[in-house]
């Protein structure tokens, strides 16, 4: 069983385009990620149990795989081992978040076939990687996950992998099939890159049922899936277009696609307007707030705004558009950073109406419908400043209403969260991390999909009453 090498650090980016790589928007995310391990220890076999004479699982369709027999398959193990990257789920989750360990077992991974190369990991050059875990002691689940923005496969592994392992799950994530900031480069037609990432995660689930199925030698009792951001959004799409390979799912904060919008191609261009005549104060200050909060940024939202405006929104904008909507700056690729309004293809002057129906046929192939065909929980933070709460899952909530589906959906807007759990830690006061709040959703659904116990109502989840930094990165009730 070989252990790996990640790329030496100096071939990731650093500084602001590093900071720039966060959840919804790209790799990694303030603060500045730690390095890489320089070279992994050598994979220790636990001391009993399924994995100290594992049988060769070869993983359905794959091109390339590898496996470890390793004695922590959690980030508490993985880190030292080299079993994971932390450069990829840096700025995702609260400085204090407990991790847990204990979890021996298998860890296998790969890559599908692909023509892309933007995914270095492991010196492959090769999109399309992925990274299953199968611990030795199997509660007979699987959970799936796709990746928030464009991180690659580790990118989940403190937030989400870490605490499903330590329940005894099997688990595994993709990397989409593209990463990093110029993913709009991948495919042939605008939207091609972001279509890619739903048939990988279906291509992931379809294999992953099967390798459970063929390791522990029974096929998965439930399968789930989860995640954050752009991962949330896969969530909405699988159980809306392929809810026959899962039984349930939990959407944290997915990005809301649709033609007729909102999208963040209609939100993000009045921030780039807006937000530099608010900063400079003066007699247009007002109404520049007020045409922020107009957009959809919530009140009282303000101190975050600096920050996304340096880091997020500039460039979530022009590499976004840039993959829907490429003829909008003509040979220029992805448009020209913090640009002023009135500049010559600006994105601060970005007006989705006004384009042409060509854009609206490449935000359709990626839509959502709100169809989804099980159960399914929705959290959103009401200081969202990436994703506006009002702009997005508010909108989803109604559209699975609409088409009938409202049964099947729970959604909790958490009063507090924002975006990325990372800044938490620089506003305690102010904003409280989702990550516990994801994991009493998790929780949630289980009991919901093995007793029947379903969860309460939708409604916003208020801070709690004589609340600390400390309770509420260890605690999240969704009761009223």
């Amino acid at each position: 069983m070989r252990s790996f090498r990640f790329p030496p650090r100096s071939r990731r980016l650093r500084g602001p385009a590093a900071l720039a790589l966060a959840a919804l928007t790209l790799t990694a995310a303030a603060p500045a990620a730690p390095a890489a391990p320089a070279a992994p220890a050598a994979a220790t076999p636990p001391p009993d149990g399924r994995c100290t004479r594992p049988a060769p699982v070869r993983v359905p369709g794959a091109a390339h795989q590898q496996a470890a027999c390793l004695a922590e398959l959690t980030t508490a193990g993985t880190v030292a081992s080299g079993h994971t990257d932390p450069a990829d789920w840096a700025g995702l989750t609260p400085k204090n978040l407990p991790v847990p360990s204990g979890v021996p077992g298998l860890q296998i991974d790969g890559y599908f076939a692909d023509t892309s190369t933007t995914n270095t990991n492991h010196g492959w050059n090769h999109d399309a990687q992925f990274v299953m875990r199968l611990p030795d002691r199997w509660n007979g689940g699987l959970v799936v996950a796709g990746t928030p923005g464009n991180r690659e496969q580790y990118a989940n592994d403190r937030a989400i992998a870490d605490w499903v392992l330590s329940r005894g799950y099997a688990y595994a994530a993709t990397d989409k099939g593209n990463t990093g900031l110029a993913f709009h480069r991948d495919g042939k037609a605008p939207g091609d890159a972001i279509a890619e990432w739903n048939h990988r995660l279906t291509q992931l689930t379809r294999a992953a049922r099967a390798t459970v199925a063929r390791h522990y030698h029974r096929a998965p009792s439930r399968t789930l899936v989860t995640g954050m951001s752009n991962g949330g959004y896969l969530v909405r799409w699988q159980l809306e277009n392929h809810p026959e390979l899962y039984d349930g799912g939990v959407d944290w904060e997915g990005t809301l696609w649709r033609s007729d919008g909102p999208t963040l191609l209609d939100f993000l261009p009045a921030a780039l307007r807006h937000h530099p005549v608010h900063a400079a104060g003066g007699e247009g200050a007002g109404a520049a707030r007020a045409a922020l909060h107009a957009a959809g940024f919530p009140e009282e939202s303000e101190f975050l705004w600096p920050y996304h405006h340096q880091v997020y929104w500039d460039l979530t904008q022009r590499i976004y558009r840039e993959e829907l909507d490429p003829a909008f700056d003509g040979p220029t690729e992805a448009g020209t950073p913090f640009c002023t309004t009135g500049t010559p293809a600006c994105d601060a002057d970005y007006d989705y109406a006004t384009r042409p129906a060509a854009v609206r046929e490449a935000v359709a192939k990626i839509g959502l419908t709100g169809r989804i065909g099980k159960p399914l929980i929705t959290l959103h933070g009401t200081l969202d400043v990436l994703l506006p709460i009002s702009r997005d899952s508010d909108v989803y909530a109604r559209m699975v209403r609409h088409e009938g589906r409202g049964h099947l959906h729970r959604y909790y807007r958490i009063e507090g969260g924002t975006h990325t759990d990372s800044l938490t830690d620089a506003f305690p006061d102010r904003l409280r991390p989702l990550t516990p709040c994801h994991r009493t959703a998790f929780t949630a659904l289980e009991s919901w999909l093995t007793a029947g116990h379903r969860p309460p109502p939708s409604h916003t989840v208020t801070l709690p009453a004589g609340r600390t930094p400390a309770s509420l990165v260890d605690r999240c009730s969704l009761g009223r």
